[in-house]
């Protein structure tokens, strides 16, 4: 009897001191995490299959209870990893629970509303199977589903109200989520890998986000990006300006980044030349390259200058017009005026060329590019100084 109880008081012992709490679990991981090696690339289970558990101890827990712990709460998570990064997602599972795909068993977490369709499924689909108990779930649902397509608008539209009603309500109680619970929306495949750079519209975006949703607290997402839409569409160059070059600022932080990213993960075979995407719309670049110098193209010819000249008179025709309209000026000029125009032509083509040149010289060189690129003219910057063919 006395073994039996003494074995039994063992036991609960064990019981006990392996009690652990969330804090115990994270120390448990940051132990691992300190004598795991700095050049850990091999697969998790190479890795733990050499680790020495007795230096993992601490507290009142022993190598053993580590490693049989460590066992439990690693399953929870994917295993196709390094053993460093299995620890860092076991340690987020730990920390964020409801992360990932569990998000939606997150007791704070608005539930969907139901579709027009379902909801008229939902009402009708019991009186339909008691009609018919020797149909099949497919059946029903083939017979129900005919039945909503054949349904009057009127009669739909209550299913259809009372889905917007609730769509509603959603969008905020999603909107308070996000607010009270931003951990939980970060993407679950957390690396280190640096954030992509946001375009100059999202970052406007965000930033005027909290005080948009301050002065209207029930509007939608909807009604959110809708006004504010408008809004950006609005701006000012000048204002416009401000956000495109946060955003340039953003990407060649990000690059560096990312240069630094690839020397640490040569495993992951990543090209530089696939992380240089430009986060600037064509009429952005166009409006930051203006405020940098970039001087305008001229027309390629006396007869396109002249057009353009007698066209900003006429933005009030249409185009069409315009053009037939030039054409006939045009040719009412005499040949001495022609040649007048043309050689103005040639001036310009000049100039343009000599501050195209310089506007080259104050970038770096991959911008260098695309710009020659854009004027398809790649070789003017080492023949700035030959005249172009004469217009004809």
């Amino acid at each position: 009897m006395n073994g039996e109880t003494a074995m039994a008081e063992t036991t609960e012992l064990n019981t006990a001191k392996e009690d652990w709490t969330k804090e115990d679990v994270l120390g448990l991981l940051d132990c691992m995490r300190s004598i795991v090696p700095s050049n850990d690339v091999l697969k998790f289970k190479t890795t733990e299959s050499h680790m020495d558990w007795n230096k993992v101890t601490f507290a009142h827990y022993t190598g053993e209870m580590c490693k049989r712990k460590w066992s439990e709460i690693s399953h929870e998570v994917r295993k196709f990893r390094t053993l460093s990064e299995l620890i860092l997602d076991v340690q987020e599972n730990v920390k964020n629970p409801y992360k990932g795909k569990k998000l939606k068993n997150h007791p704070d977490f608005p539930k969907k509303p139901l579709t027009p369709y379902f909801r008229f499924f939902m009402e009708k689909r019991a009186k339909y199977a008691k009609l018919h108990p020797e149909m099949s779930n497919l059946d029903l649902t083939k017979i129900l589903s005919k039945k909503y397509k054949e349904l009057p608008e009127k009669k739909k539209m209550k299913y259809i109200q009372e889905f917007q009603k609730e769509k509603e309500d959603f969008e905020q109680n999603m909107a308070r989520f996000r607010e009270d619970h931003p951990d939980l929306l970060e993407s679950v495949k957390r690396t280190d890998a640096p954030e992509k750079p946001k375009t100059p519209q999202q970052l406007w975006y965000l930033h005027e986000k909290k005080a948009f949703m301050k002065l209207h607290p029930k509007a939608t997402m909807k009604d959110v990006k809708e006004a504010l839409g408008k809004q950006w569409s609005q701006l000012s160059d000048k204002k416009r300006l401000k956000w495109i070059g946060k955003s340039l600022e953003q990407r060649e932080l990000y690059e560096d980044a990312m240069r630094d990213y690839v020397l640490r993960h040569p495993e992951q075979s990543i090209s530089l030349d696939d992380l240089t995407k430009n986060t600037l719309t064509k009429a952005e670049r166009q409006l930051k390259d203006k405020f940098d110098g970039r001087p305008t193209k001229p027309p390629p010819n006396g007869y396109s200058l002249y057009c353009a000249e007698l066209m900003s008179n006429m933005k009030d025709i249409p185009s069409t017009e315009r053009m037939v309209l030039c054409s006939k000026q045009w040719k009412m000029l005499s040949q001495k005026e022609k040649d007048a125009y043309q050689k103005r032509c040639e001036q310009k083509k000049k100039e343009y060329e000599i501050n195209l040149h310089r506007f080259l010289l104050s970038l770096p060189e991959h911008e260098q590019q695309r710009v020659l690129s854009e004027e398809k003219m790649i070789g003017i910057h080492k023949k700035s100084k030959q005249p172009e063919a004469e217009c004809s």
